[in-house]
């Protein structure tokens, strides 16, 4: 029989409105990434912010395989940095939550990859830092994306890495960021848009640990959820 991984996903805790009520503190997250995963042959758990790395490391003990979503920008202090004037919002229960999951797989081998802002954190949970402001750089908005809009932007993998087989050399990708990683300590820089933002990396060694700057939910086709499912099953199939 074939195993179904349980991989987990974070989530966002923000204000939400629906059916009448007022806005309240809800656990939320587009429902694209559940849909991608299953697809991909993999069952979703959820994760929103927890209170302490202890209930981190009680929930990975189910955990196959981990997703680090999207969302607000990380807190600069967690690189070493003031806020540029452009970095006004961030999540501190989130940095830290997700800190503390990325923590736990490290030390249980779980597969793990991250999405826009989880790329970025995977880079500062291994002392990397991040360039706060894109646009000071490119003198454009282009990967900023807009309000329900993604930026389409070419992006062209290296051959000879992980996610090399997994997705298309060419693709275009769905941005929606006006960060991007600058260091990344342990992990080899794997594909770039032309203008020379990174927007995939990956850890050094065996475990499957990816970061994409790109939101591959959004994207029709995509295959690294697959290749997430595929070593969460290995995971599965080697730790119960």
């Amino acid at each position: 029989m074939t195993v179904i991984p349980t991989i987990g996903v974070t989530t966002y805790r923000q204000e939400a409105a629906w059916r009448g009520w007022e806005p309240i503190a809800a656990d939320v997250l587009p429902a694209e990434y559940a849909q991608a995963i299953e697809d991909a042959g993999g069952a979703v758990v959820l994760l929103p912010p927890v209170a302490s790395a202890a209930h981190a490391q009680a929930l990975a003990r189910h955990l196959d395989g981990l997703v680090i979503a999207g969302g607000a920008d990380v807190n600069p202090a967690r690189y070493g940095e003031a806020p540029h004037p452009e970095v006004t919002m961030w999540r501190d229960d989130r940095d830290v939550s997700e800190l503390a999951f990325i923590a736990e797989a490290d030390k249980r081998g779980i597969p793990v990859l991250g999405v826009c802002r989880g790329m970025q954190l995977l880079a500062v949970s291994r002392g990397g830092t991040l360039l706060q402001h894109l646009p000071d750089v490119l003198g454009s908005e282009a990967h900023v994306g807009g309000n329900n809009v993604y930026d389409q932007i070419p992006v062209v993998v290296e051959p000879g890495h992980r996610i090399s087989d997994i997705v298309d050399q060419h693709i275009i990708a769905a941005c929606h960021h006006h960060q991007v990683v600058a260091t990344h300590p342990g992990f080899t820089a794997v594909a770039a848009s032309a203008d020379g933002v990174l927007h995939a990396m990956e850890a050094e060694g065996e475990r499957f640990v990816v970061g994409v700057q790109w939101h591959p939910e959004a994207m029709s086709g995509q295959r690294i959820f697959r290749g997430l499912v595929e070593a969460a099953r290995e995971y599965a199939s080697t730790s119960r």
